[in-house]
């Protein structure tokens, strides 16, 4: 099965990461969902932005993000 080509770094029991969670369902993006409390180093970098949608290192959409700038980040 070929690995997602994006990935969302979020934690548990975080509403806002359910919203962008919900956002990627609506949009139909297959995602990698990756809890960050899991790697010391993802909670380091990613602790105050999370939810964080990711393309790669280069490429990443950080919370808040709408249904517009979402399209506009998969290139929709």
């Amino acid at each position: 099965m070929p690995k997602p080509d994006y990935v969302l770094y979020h934690t548990e029991g975080c509403h806002l990461c359910e919203l962008a969670a919900a956002l990627l369902l609506q949009a139909g993006v297959t995602y990698q969902a990756i809890d960050i409390c899991d790697d010391e180093k993802l909670v380091e970098r990613y602790g105050a932005s999370i939810p964080v949608l990711s393309a790669g290192e280069e490429q990443q959409l950080c919370w808040p993000f709408n249904a517009t700038q979402l399209q506009a980040f998969i290139g929709a």
